[in-house]
């Protein structure tokens, strides 16, 4: 017969621990530390549709400037912001209805995935250039507090 022995010592206390760091950052500090150093065109953007971090070639692609310039800056509307155009001959403004329908402003007000390519005029420059634009929401507290866009412009 097989003889088992059981020792109980005192209770087993973890020991107290200070929080990381990262506890105290909050998720979108640590993807928009992540885009500062992203080699993929991309941004971020929070819920007052402002510019959180952009990635230096998202800048360059965007003609956003350099990209500590365009931190706080709005995405549309502003000096140095994107100008949207349509897809028209003659690359008129978009429409308010079809501004709120570009996947990094779709994914922050309809919290899903958004896809779409987007017609860009980049600040101070003739010519335009089609991106296809894919957008997350990023959530804190169970709300979207940012979006996060990966964007690949289109050759042809």
């Amino acid at each position: 017969m097989a003889h088992v022995e059981l020792s109980l010592s005192g209770a087993f206390v973890p020991q107290a621990r200070t929080p990381a760091e990262s506890e105290f950052v909050s998720g979108v500090d640590r993807w928009a530390a992540t885009v500062w150093q992203a080699v993929e065109p991309c941004l971020v953007i929070d819920t007052a549709f402002r510019i959180v971090a952009v990635s230096p070639s998202a800048s360059e692609l965007l003609g956003l400037g350099k990209g500590l310039d365009a931190v706080g800056q709005p995405l549309l509307g502003g000096e140095g912001s994107l100008r949207l155009i349509d897809f028209t001959a003659g690359g008129g403004d978009l429409t308010e209805q079809e501004i709120e329908k570009i996947p990094p402003l779709l994914a922050l007000t309809s919290e899903r995935l958004a896809r779409g390519l987007m017609r860009v005029q980049p600040s101070g420059e003739d010519s335009h250039l089609t991106v296809d634009a894919i957008a997350s929401p990023l959530s804190e507290g169970g709300r979207v507090a940012a979006s996060l866009t990966f964007f690949s412009a289109i050759r042809y």
